[in-house]
């Protein structure tokens, strides 16, 4: 039986891997027992900050030592992780502290050239404790705080089909147990390194990421700004034998020598042939991919000696103790223990997401085989996935809606072989408009993987007879 919160995993990691790399950061190395360390003094300055246990902690930074540290020491003070999406504009962040009621906020003053907390400091209700990832002094240490398995650990924020993002409350228990599922799909062990590039404030990057190592004692390298380049270099240099990404990494990889220290290749986000599902086995040996939402982590996943046509057309089967089955509508259902506990301060929301007997409405549609493994079809919904990341189109048409002479639009994903798919937009205007001033007037407003990458001006959108704006002709109308 493994430990049950985050501080007692932190506390279980520093005795078990002990002088073991924990995090590998440019100059920055850190073994178990320093992580353990630095958790402390960073919970520390937390507790001397006021900080309470059940207080909400936000954090707006890239993937470096700092976030890992930071997120820990929040969980070990007792207090509640909320990850701040680095490509948010201000207005986001603000929404997410302000509807969070965070206590605390860390966060980097300079990433990819902006000053995050000025942004927020113009528009006021920054938090009373922030603190900075380049003001990194600590000595005090505290002990863990009394956190129970079933208190929140973490709420992270999705968006939803109103445009309106939504928290999913996880406990420290559920937390650790999509980890550990993930790790043993993975085979995941001490010795392996594990190189991550999906953002830590999405819950693959923390979950199957920073606690999948945290209970393995396998090290994690982490890499801040996605560039196949550095990616390459870094599997060379620290000998990863873990890698998660998209499609396309790998077909860089496999043009390239050496990185032979690969042995398990985790992909998603965008089909996998099956040419490439074989070569990538051929090359790295094990390929995986899987099935989650944040709502419930990772629910489905391939095993490692499935063949190439199963990772190739399936998301893998039930982990983590899911159960999966598809309803009349086709939509896929989930439920088990470590579906979300709820939305925060959304009732409503939660109740239509999870139903009495317990199901998760995910608004993907699927179909299970025989064997049980799920194929991703659809989905009910009109969200689609652009670079790893969910995306709402009734979000971006709010925004279009505040640009002067827009009087409709519709968007939807259409299908992009580096980001897997990508926003079109489907403008009617009584002013005359060019792309770029759509897009533009989108940059001010959304992050940068909600902006749509293409525009096309209608004098009207296809309707049916209620109506309702016909997307499915617009997408069969798009190449």
């Amino acid at each position: 039986m493994g430990p049950s919160t985050i501080p007692a995993a932190v506390d279980a990691a520093a005795e078990r891997f002990g002088d073991t790399e924990a995090v590998v950061d440019g100059e920055v190395r850190l073994t178990y027992r320093d992580l353990r360390t630095r958790v402390r003094q960073v919970a520390a300055a937390f507790a001397a900050a006021g900080l309470k246990t059940g207080d909400r902690v936000a954090i707006c930074a890239p993937n470096t030592w700092h976030w890992v540290v930071a997120a820990l020491g929040a969980s070990y003070a007792g207090g509640i992780l909320v990850p701040l999406n680095t490509r948010f504009t201000a207005a986001e962040m603000q929404d997410v502290i302000s509807r969070s009621d965070a206590a605390a906020l860390v966060v980097a003053t300079d990433f990819l050239g902006r000053n995050r907390l000025a942004e927020l400091e113009e528009l006021g209700g920054v938090p009373e404790f922030v603190l900075t990832i380049e003001d990194w002094a600590f000595t005090d240490e505290v002990d863990a705080a009394p956190v129970r398995a079933d208190d929140i650990s973490d709420i992270l924020f999705t968006s939803g089909t109103t445009g309106r993002s939504k928290g999913a409350m996880s406990a420290h228990r559920q937390a650790l147990a999509v980890a550990a599922a993930w790790a043993d799909c993975g085979a995941v062990v001490t010795g392996d390194r594990y190189l991550v590039i999906n953002p830590f404030f999405h819950s693959f990057g923390y979950k199957a990421g920073i606690l999948v190592c945290l209970l393995t004692g396998a090290t994690l390298v982490p890499q801040a700004v996605f560039d196949v380049a550095r990616t390459i270099e870094l599997v060379e240099q620290e000998r990863i034998t873990i890698l998660p990404g998209p499609p396309t990494i790998y077909q860089t990889l496999l043009a390239q020598p050496g990185c032979d220290t690969l042995r398990l290749a985790v992909t998603g986000a965008a089909p996998v042939p099956v040419t490439l599902a074989e070569r990538m086995q051929k090359r790295f040996g094990t390929v995986l991919t899987a099935y989650g939402l944040t709502e419930a982590v990772v629910a489905t996943m391939c095993r490692p000696d499935d063949d190439a046509e199963t990772v190739s057309h399936t998301s893998g089967r039930a982990t983590a103790d899911f159960e999966v089955k598809i309803a009349d509508t086709g939509e896929i259902l989930l439920r088990g223990p470590n579906v979300m506990i709820g939305y925060l301060d959304d009732a409503a929301a939660t109740a239509e997401a999870i139903d009495a007997d317990g199901w998760l409405h995910t608004g993907d549609v699927g179909v299970l085989d025989e064997r049980g493994y799920l194929t991703i079809t659809d989905r009910l919904k009109d969200m689609y996935v652009s670079g790893g990341f969910n995306v709402y189109p009734a979000e971006v048409e709010q925004a279009l809606a505040r640009l002067d002479g827009v009087t409709e639009s519709a968007v939807i994903g259409i299908p992009d072989d580096r980001m897997g798919e990508v926003g079109k937009a489907f403008v009617v205007s009584t002013r005359l408009l060019s792309t770029e001033d759509v897009i533009e007037h989108c940059r001010v407003l959304l992050a940068n993987f909600k902006v749509p990458r293409q525009v096309e001006f209608r004098a009207a959108l296809p309707r049916n007879a209620s109506g309702k704006v016909l997307k499915v002709v617009l997408r069969k109308e798009s190449p």
